[in-house]
């Protein structure tokens, strides 16, 4: 079944009445298949309800039938061009049903994931090594090139990294936000949260003018991984957001997967910390994730190594993911600068290498 936009507003104006949580809202509605049924019951039917109290139940029946703050709600959506599902709508995403406590409704731009879609998360630290840019780089870009929708935070750092990534690959990609959607955080990302929406979805399960709060991110993570059929961290300390993600995905009996880092940073230290205890199954591509997950992606890619001139090799040779700057690579090659960077200009439209500030180059993964 599917609410109507009067039914969708007198949900918003039962989950306003205290008393009423997502828990309740999700008996009531799943007790009398309708908000306004809820809304006529009597006190009689309502105690019928398991889980719903008599205080609640009091609250139901005399709080003010007053709908200004769902009317606002509306216009505030409007405005940002985004939509509500309902647990109870036929598009809302088929993995967040089926977790134990998934948001009765949901506010969101741009097009949900159907449900032949697949989702696999990827998140991470906000202040990411040069390793791990490259890592998020390299696995969202091969999510999206095997159809593969990638999820994420919007925040900092690897979120940001993540979407990005998936959009200049032609790929789609899911923000999940721990605010309203007409709060965008961090104010960076106006952009990005755009490009999102229209490559994708960005959706939250928070009121429209719903500024970003220390307890909204955890609810927010649960959705991420929620919405996913496995989440990858890469980079997170041990007292990490990403390591709650990994955690309710944990608890919603999901895969989590990371990528094992430098035993010498801080940032790596909550991934590999699940490696070893056995939470997270360790991984190095997107094929490990796939086989683990018994996926199989709509699109083959089939990869060539570009050929290389003999100069381009011996450079090759020289560089890893490590930045290398260009006075260290000419004494390693024996090649003069300005060589050197026809030859690395060469590399750079052949995808092998990346310039990066400063004149240092790395290897492309």
């Amino acid at each position: 079944m599917s609410f109507d936009e009067n039914s969708i507003r007198e949900l918003l104006y039962l989950s306003t009445i205290p008393g009423v949580g997502a828990q309740r809202l999700r008996l009531l509605i799943n007790h009398f298949n309708s908000p306004s049924l809820v809304l006529k019951a009597t006190a009689n039917e309502l105690v019928e309800v398991k889980g719903v109290d008599n205080k609640t139940i009091r609250n139901i029946l005399h709080h003010p039938r007053e709908f200004n703050f769902c009317d606002k709600q509306f216009d505030l959506l409007k405005k940002v061009n985004g939509k509500i599902a309902t647990l109870w709508d036929d598009d809302y995403p088929y993995l967040l049903k089926k977790i134990y406590d998934p948001p009765p409704f949901i506010f969101y731009t741009g097009e949900l994931p159907q449900k032949s879609d697949i989702q696999i998360a990827i998140v991470g630290t906000r202040i990411p090594s040069q390793y791990g840019k490259l890592i998020t780089e390299h696995f969202s870009k091969e999510l999206a090139e095997r159809n593969i929708i990638t999820v994420s935070g919007l925040a900092r750092g690897i979120d940001s990294i993540a979407h990005s990534t998936a959009i200049s690959t032609g790929g789609k990609t899911i923000a999940i936000i721990g605010s309203g959607l007409d709060i965008i955080y961090p104010p960076e990302n106006k952009k990005l949260f755009i490009d999102i929406s229209n490559n994708g979805a960005v959706i939250s399960e928070f009121y429209m003018g719903e500024s970003p709060e220390a307890a909204y991110f955890p609810r927010r993570n649960r959705i991420i991984s929620g919405i996913s059929a496995g989440t990858i961290i890469i980079e997170s300390a041990i007292d990490g957001g990403a390591l709650i993600t990994a955690r309710s995905a944990l608890d919603q009996n999901r895969e989590v997967f990371c990528v094992p880092g430098n035993i010498n940073e801080k940032k790596s230290s909550g991934t590999n910390k699940l490696i070893q205890d056995g939470g997270a199954k360790l991984v190095t591509c997107i094929d490990d994730v796939l086989q683990e997950l018994n996926l199989s992606s709509s699109k083959e890619i089939i990869k060539t190594k570009p050929e290389l001139t003999m100069f381009e090799q011996l450079i090759v040779d020289k560089l890893s993911i490590d930045p290398k700057h260009i006075d260290l690579l000419a004494e390693e090659t024996s090649l003069s600068q300005s060589d050197l960077l026809v030859t690395l200009l060469s590399l750079e439209f052949k995808g092998v290498v990346r310039q990066l500030a400063g004149k240092s180059f790395i290897l492309e993964l």
